[in-house]
């Protein structure tokens, strides 16, 4: 089992988000939020956003704290990444791929939530995003 979490650095709300992803499978991803008590809402496309007073939480719990160049290189390499360019406005809580060990299980509702991991090339370098140093 290995459940990925990066630093907490995405500003959105009034504080900041973390990513959690699983580099097996989406079925471990609901688990592991499930078990945290991570709302179903959190999930975005490949990933639950997760708020700097939880972060703490998922990494007691188990999530492996990794930087957020390690976390989408590990994600694309697992094939559970969802591409930008599959990424559409509105769009952010649909069911994920069946592929791969996917869950339909992550449905999402349509009410702003936190951001999103920015768009990933495939080398794993990211485009389009705003963030802010690690508070830490």
């Amino acid at each position: 089992m290995t459940v990925l979490v990066d630093p907490p650095m995405w500003p959105r709300h009034g504080t900041l988000w973390a990513h959690l992803v699983s580099d097996t499978s989406y079925n471990e991803l609901h688990a592991f939020a499930a078990a945290a008590g991570l709302p179903p809402r959190a999930f975005d496309h490949d990933h639950y956003d997760v708020p700097l007073e939880r972060h703490h939480e998922v990494v007691g719990l188990g999530a492996q704290p990794v930087t957020g160049h390690e976390l989408i290189r590990r994600l694309v390499a697992s094939g559970l990444r969802v591409p930008a360019r599959d990424r559409t406005v509105g769009s952010s809580g649909r069911t994920p791929p069946t592929s791969s060990g996917a869950s339909g299980s992550g449905a999402n509702s349509s009410q702003a939530g936190p951001p999103h991991v920015g768009s990933a090339q495939a080398d794993g370098s990211r485009t389009g995003s705003s963030r802010t140093t690690d508070p830490a």
